[in-house]
Order: C-alpha cells, then sequence, then structure tokens
C-alpha cells in the first residue's frame, strides 16, 4: 500500500510541475526563429517539370550560383527550396539519389517528440521544450504542406499499471498543450474494453485501460523527393547521382580564403566539372564531417552516428488505422508499432555505429524488436522470424555543436555553423523539422556570405509541395471513373502523387480485360502499376534502386517481392533509359544485392544452421514430394525439373506465380530461395531445412514448397482419374 501511495505522490507531484511548467511556456516569447506575417507570397512555380537532362546540362555549364548544397535528404531538398523561393539562384548536388540515405529509413512519424517533452517537464529543460514546440509547429506544417503524402496517425499508448494512467494521461495532455492551435487532434483516454476494440491484437492480462494520442505519418522517400521536384519546378538544378570530390577556394577583399565553388563527377557517366557558387551549404546528414574536413583537414569530427533499425510485418499484425507506442522497452529505448501501406512498421533500435553508404540491419536488432512488440500482443498473434517482410537500418547523425566551448555533449536539436572559409554547415535536428532547418540555414547563408535575396525571408510555410496543390480526400473516384482504374490502385496513385496522379494514369498500359481498364501491375499483391516505372523515370530515377526503394516504396514493404518484380521493372526503365542487355542484368544484380544487404533479405535467409524440427511423417511426406519433382531420381531438383513443375501445372500457376509462362530469371529465383549451398540445385536435406524453417516461422513463405504441394496434389488428382469407378466395374467382381 505504501507502495502504491508513493507512486500515485510522484504522479501527483510530477502533473503539478508540468502544469505550471507548461503555463510558465506558454507565457514565455515565442521562439528566435519566427517567421513574420510580412513575408511576401510564394513565386509561381513551373506547370512542367525540367527534364533530368536539363538539369545535368545547367550544372555542367559552368553557370554562377548564388547557392550550390551538398546533399539531397530532406534537409537538403528544403534547403534549396527555401532559397529559390527567396530568389536566389540555386543547385543541388546529392552522391546517390534524393533521400537516399536516413531520410528514406525513417519510422515515418512526423512528431513533436513526447518523451523530449517529458524530459523537458521533469527537467524543467526549457531548451528541450523549444524543440517539441518548433517540432508541433513543423509538424502541422508539412500535414498541410503536403496532404497527400502525410496525414493525422492515432497512436495507442497502453496502461499495465493503474498509476500509471494519471502520470500518462497529464503528459499526453501537455503534448496537447504545447502544441495548442496546431493540434492535430485531442487525445483521449479508453477502458481496457474500448482499448482491446481498437487494437484487438493487444495482450489483455493486466490491461488497465489506454491513452491515444495524435501525430502525424508520412512517406518519408517519397515527402523527400516531392521537396526537390518542387525546388526544380521553381527554378533550382537538382542533380543526383552528381559526386563533390574538391572544394574550391579563393580569397575575398581580407586576404581570407574563402569558398567559391566546387569540383564535381557525374556518377553515371563519370564526367568531371566545376560549379561556382557564391555559397556553399553541407547539407549530408551522417557525411557531415567529410565535407568539412574537405574543407579544413584539421577540424574535429562532430557527428555521432547512431544505427537505428526498423522491421516490416505483415498488416495483420495492426489495425489498419491504430499505432502502438511502448514507451519503455527493455533497455529503456521507445519502440513504435505502426501501420504503414497496408503493412506493419516496428522499430527503431539506438546502436553507435560507423558511417556507411550501405548500412544493413543485423540479426540482433531484428530478433530484440520482434522480442519487444512480443510483450505487447497477445497469444493468439503468433510473432514469427519468417513474417519479417523487410529490415532496414537508418544511420541518425547526431552532433556535438562546434559553436560551443564544450564540444563532447550532444546538441539536442539542429546546429547550423559557418566555418572560417564559409562553408554552412546544417547538421543534427530531425525529418519533421526539416523546412524549419533549411529556414535557419538559408538565414545564416544570407549574412554569412553577404547574399542578396528578393525576398529576404522564407516563404515554404506558405506553400503545398509537388502534388499537394490540387489533391482532395476523393479525387481518386475521378481517376476511376475517368480512366478505368482498379480503385486500390487508384487511391494509392492519389496518396503517393496528389494532384499529378492524372499524369501517371495518361501513362498507363491497356489490360486487355474488361476491368480495370488499364493499369497493369508490376506485382500481384502490391498497387504498383507499369505507368508509375516510366513516370519515375521523369522523376530523375536513374536505376533499379531508385526505382524499387524511393520512386515506388517495395524494397521497403516487401523484399521478396521487390526481387520478383525486378525483372519486369528494369525491362520497362530499359525502355526509357535505353539499357543494353547487359546494363539491364547488371540492374537486376545491383538491386538484388541491396535488397540482399540493406533490406535485411540477407538476415532473412540464415536458417541452415537450424535444427529439423519435423515428425517422421512429415519428413516422409516431404521426401515423397521431393521425387515427384526429381522425376529422373536424380538426388537433386535441377532448373528444369522446375520449369517442368510448373509448366505441368499451368492452371494452378496462374493463381500463385502470375504468368502461367514463368521466365528464366524467376525460375532462378525459385532456385535461390532454398539453394543454400549455391551449387545451382536443390538437395533433399536443403527441402527439408526449408520446411521445418517454415514450420518454426524462421520463414514465412517459398514458392519451392508451394509448387512442390502442388505437384503432389496434380499427381493425386491423376491417380483419382485412373481408378475403375463402381458403374464402370459393375457394382461388383
Amino acid at each position: 500500500m505504501a507502495s502504491r501511495l508513493r507512486k500515485f505522490g510522484i504522479t501527483a507531484v510530477s502533473a503539478a510541475i508540468g502544469a505550471g511548467f507548461v503555463t510558465w511556456a506558454l507565457d514565455q516569447k515565442p521562439p528566435a526563429y519566427t517567421v513574420s506575417s510580412e513575408a511576401k507570397a510564394p513565386p509561381k512555380r513551373k506547370s512542367t517539370l525540367p527534364p533530368r537532362t536539363e538539369q545535368v546540362k545547367a550544372i555542367q555549364s559552368g553557370q554562377d550560383y548564388d547557392v550550390l548544397i551538398i546533399g539531397g535528404g530532406a534537409t537538403g531538398a528544403g534547403c534549396a527550396l527555401d532559397s529559390v523561393t527567396r530568389g536566389l539562384k540555386t543547385a543541388l548536388i546529392e552522391m546517390d539519389d534524393f533521400a537516399s540515405g536516413t531520410s528514406s529509413r525513417s519510422t515515418k512519424l512526423i512528431h513533436g517528440g513526447v518523451r523530449y517533452l517529458q524530459k523537458a517537464i521533469l527537467g524543467l529543460d526549457y531548451e528541450q521544450y523549444r524543440m517539441v514546440k518548433e517540432a508541433l509547429e513543423e509538424r502541422a506544417n508539412m500535414l498541410e504542406s503536403a496532404p497527400h503524402l502525410a496525414h493525422p496517425l492515432p497512436i495507442m499508448l497502453p496502461v499495465y499499471q493503474w498509476w500509471q494512467v494519471p502520470y500518462y494521461w497529464v503528459g499526453i495532455k501537455c503534448y496537447d498543450l504545447v502544441a495548442g492551435g496546431r493540434n492535430v487532434k485531442s487525445s483521449y483516454l479508453l477502458s481496457k474494453k474500448e482499448a482491446l476494440e481498437l487494437f484487438p491484437m493487444l495482450k489483455k492480462e493486466k490491461l488497465c485501460g489506454a491513452i491515444v494520442y495524435y501525430d502525424g505519418q508520412q512517406d518519408d522517400a517519397r515527402m523527400a523527393l516531392a521537396v526537390a521536384l518542387t525546388a526544380a519546378r521553381h527554378g533550382a538544378t537538382v542533380c543526383n547521382h552528381t559526386e563533390v570530390t574538391q572544394l574550391i577556394k579563393k580569397p575575398d577583399e581580407n586576404g581570407n580564403q574563402v569558398l567559391c565553388g566546387a569540383k564535381c563527377r557525374d556518377v553515371i557517366t563519370g564526367k568531371e566539372f566545376t560549379v561556382k557558387a557564391k555559397c556553399i551549404i553541407n547539407a549530408t546528414g551522417p557525411f557531415t564531417d567529410s565535407i568539412r574536413k574537405m574543407d579544413d583537414p584539421s577540424v574535429k569530427s562532430i557527428c555521432c552516428p547512431s544505427s537505428g533499425t526498423h522491421i516490416v510485418l505483415p498488416g495483420y499484425y495492426s489495425p489498419e488505422q491504430m499505432g502502438l507506442l511502448d514507451p519503455s522497452t527493455s533497455d529503456g529505448r521507445v519502440i513504435f508499432f505502426l501501420p504503414w501501406q497496408r503493412q506493419t512498421i516496428a522499430g527503431t533500435t539506438d546502436t553507435p555505429c560507423e558511417v556507411t553508404r550501405t548500412p544493413a540491419p543485423t540479426d540482433d536488432e531484428i530478433n530484440f524488436i520482434l522480442t519487444e512488440i512480443k510483450h505487447y500482443l497477445n497469444a493468439d498473434v503468433d510473432v514469427r522470424r519468417g513474417d519479417v517482410l523487410s529490415a532496414w537500418t537508418g544511420i541518425r547523425p547526431l552532433v556535438s555543436d562546434p559553436n560551443k566551448d564544450d564540444t563532447q555533449s550532444l546538441a539536442r536539436n539542429h546546429i547550423v555553423h559557418v566555418s572560417k572559409s564559409k562553408l554552412i554547415t546544417i547538421a543534427g535536428g530531425k525529418w519533421t523539422t526539416y523546412r524549419a532547418m533549411a529556414e535557419h540555414t538559408i538565414d545564416a547563408a544570407i549574412k554569412a556570405c553577404n547574399l542578396k535575396p528578393e525576398r529576404p525571408e522564407s516563404v515554404t510555410h506558405l506553400m503545398k509541395i509537388e502534388g499537394g496543390q490540387g489533391w482532395t480526400p476523393t479525387m481518386y473516384i475521378r481517376l476511376v471513373q475517368d480512366f478505368g482504374l482498379e480503385c486500390e490502385v487508384a487511391q494509392h496513385l492519389a496518396k503517393t502523387y496528389g494532384d499529378r496522379a492524372f499524369a501517371v494514369a495518361k501513362m498507363a498500359s491497356l489490360t486487355g480485360k474488361r476491368w480495370p481498364i488499364i493499369g497493369n501491375k508490376i506485382h500481384p499483391e502490391f498497387p504498383y502499376i507499369d505507368a508509375e516505372i516510366k513516370y519515375g523515370v521523369r522523376e530523375y530515377a536513374m536505376n533499379a534502386v531508385d526505382m524499387i526503394a524511393r520512386r515506388l516504396r517495395l524494397a521497403f514493404l516487401n523484399a521478396q517481392a521487390a526481387s520478383e518484380a525486378l525483372p519486369a521493372i528494369v525491362d520497362i526503365m530499359g525502355e526509357e533509359l535505353k539499357w543494353s542487355k547487359d546494363e539491364k542484368e547488371k540492374q537486376i544484380k545491383k538491386a538484388r544485392d541491396f535488397l540482399n544487404l540493406e533490406m535485411g533479405q540477407q538476415a532473412s535467409t540464415k536458417t541452415r544452421d537450424l535444427a529439423l524440427d519435423l515428425t517422421n511423417d512429415e519428413v516422409s511426406m516431404y521426401t515423397k514430394r521431393f521425387s515427384l519433382i526429381d522425376k529422373d531420381k536424380k538426388g537433386f531438383v535441377s532448373i528444369n525439373d522446375i520449369r517442368r513443375a510448373l509448366k505441368g501445372d499451368k492452371v494452378r500457376d496462374q493463381k500463385s506465380f502470375g504468368d502461367a509462362d514463368v521466365s528464366g530469371e524467376q525460375l532462378h529465383d525459385i532456385l535461390k530461395e532454398i539453394d543454400t549451398n549455391m551449387n545451382g540445385q536443390v538437395e533433399l536435406d536443403e527441402y527439408l531445412q526449408m520446411m521445418s524453417a517454415i514450420k518454426t516461422g524462421h520463414v514465412a513463405y517459398s514458392r519451392f514448397a508451394m509448387m512442390a504441394e502442388m505437384e503432389e496434389q496434380k499427381q493425386e488428382a491423376e491417380s483419382l482419374k485412373k481408378k475403375i469407378t463402381v458403374d464402370r466395374s459393375g457394382g461388383g467382381l
């Protein structure tokens, strides 16, 4: 009893302190960075998007720019948009693709940070409070500027101890209060019964109730790309697959060496060229220090990289419109469990790491997330390793502030630093505040480099980004009625491209069916259609990874499905980009290497060391199925055996494998998913290992296993036909 009273006392005191602190904080002056209401309206954008060939030609032409931005993630794209809409001549270069790094590997949340507010209240930390306040303001801005890509998402916080109910309720209400008039929707308290109705998968034992609050959710890679394309429509030169090899300096009027441009290289063609600019902005996220040391090799590193891993599970793991927050995992971290594009995202971890261009999830990180979510799901949900459809790792660029004497402690918010040579570095921060970060960066650039913008203040808070201008929630109905698209496909196009969905639909090919009239899917389980590949090339996609990871999100949703769709995707891209047969094969190999390493396929197929977990009857059954495919009794199954089995079962194959005529590429895919010793054939022990892994949940699905089962069904059906019926036998001997 004393313990409960003590906990209740802590809750009451925390609530009183929190309410008092928030009241005081709201009465203070607004943050230093506010947008003047006198800012001019944003300029008009171009009706057509400049093709990439024009962008490359412009940046290689030797013309002078006011601002050159290095880095095409959320922050870099935001800086380009802010700069060009102020009237500054702007260029952006990215060594890989837009949002190819951390910006496409986030939790997909647009949030202020519930936990940051908790620390601000309990620690009476005004700086932390300001960070949350700014993020909540920017959350509202993102929801308004890109309504097709961002939407409110309710998130449930289940409570399993009664004293935590008032504690969490007060904290969440403070979150609403800090957002003020920019709040998404008000939070509310649920009883145990109501919580289970909204989230049936939730563990009900000892559940006291739940609190639901609202944050935003986005398609992060599409959002960053849309910001970059919006900058391009306003006149910015934006080039992906272009890297900086050297920074160029010249003496200013005082004899100091200042930056005046950069030597660059086109990664695709290898051509080297120089870009001249009055101001250079370093917005490279985890690679911040590499550009800073290119400017001055003697500077100390400020980036402290931390990896965050997420996994994707099937949609049935969570309700379609309700997320879940675990506020305190076994090691003190926070785990989100969120519906996203009809699947479920779970994450994240937080582990110190090295900076790399190819971050990969590990088995330990994946298993940690699976273990944590088991604590909140009921016994009917068997959390299996084989249900992991995709897994990825993003590198979070935590930074120490070089503007302060104490550079050991990490900055809680973003930092803008101006070097002696006038390199402007923007680092730290979070996805949600990308627009404010860009505004602060361009403010600093104008001051440090004496730039002369047409508009002295940012106007990006007034703008809709690419696709958001004419979007409405019911716009997809017009796509169905005007073009004859399948409803699911139309909804997907509207949510992905906004008012540009009509341009995509016009590029769709005829299906040859009564319905849908147009829109051939590139994979039967997802709403992506052929037209999106063609349109993706017009959105500056230059290789297969650009397409499957960032123009489409297939690699992030289901790595195996992405691998299956690759041949069709590469064929369409090949037509658009004039690829040779050899180039197509290279693209498929590079994309599959990406899926294996960076999207978790490599970690997901580590089943060869598992002990068999099969009964004697199951071993006999699977041995029989294997022998039916191995008709020549060789002791192994070859690619020709697989082709023969699929061809012989043509009708059934149409249900499971798409086209009746399975391509050679698909045949090799089926072989590779079970050929663990990589010798080009399947032995019985490999097949038994796969079936054991499926039984134990380490593997969720195998096309080879399905094919073997269908082969057995076909043999049984044929044997029944050969039996003499009672009528034919005369009813007796």
